[in-house]
């Protein structure tokens, strides 16, 4: 069936309209239903547990919806953003990117106003810092070991 068609049998075997579009949930509750109507459900004994446990429960599991309106004052209230860099991965601008590369420290400035300084000259892109300083080809983020994923030392596993 497709989502309309579920939608509309939920709403024969619910009687109101379901809010869901989620074709798996529709399928489940209908299913569900069809086979509690079937099998006649939960006894008395269950419901009466069911609402016992559920008047004791004092958590929620999600926020009111206006939860966060409510407790902010609007006067105290100061909007600060950062504009993300173009990449995660990389440090704050300033920052010196420091390598020992066959016996010669290799240095790139991250720079404020985005790209990369290597030995005066300015690079669009890591690599080409990288591929500068060593004469070879190399990602940039890999040389600096920037990105690694946690759990991993130097882009291999432990």
């Amino acid at each position: 069936m497709t989502t309309g068609q579920l939608k509309e049998k939920y709403r024969a075997v619910f009687g109101e309209a379901s809010r869901s579009n989620h074709k798996q949930f529709l399928f489940r509750r209908i299913a569900w239903r069809i086979q509690a109507n079937a099998e006649g459900g939960l006894s008395e004994r269950a419901r009466k547990r069911a609402l016992e446990i559920a008047s004791d429960a004092d958590l929620r599991i999600r926020a009111p919806k206006n939860f966060l309106k409510a407790e902010l004052d609007e006067s105290r209230v100061l909007e600060a953003r950062v504009a993300p860099t173009e990449d995660p991965r990389l440090p704050m601008p300033g920052t010196d990117l420091v390598r020992r590369y066959r016996g010669k420290d290799i240095v790139v400035r991250v720079r404020e106003e985005g790209g990369f300084e290597y030995d005066g000259h300015i690079h669009r892109s890591l690599s080409s810092a990288v591929r500068e300083a060593t004469g070879t080809q190399w990602n940039g983020f890999s040389f600096f070991g920037l990105g690694v994923k946690p759990g991993r030392k130097n882009g291999r596993r432990n």
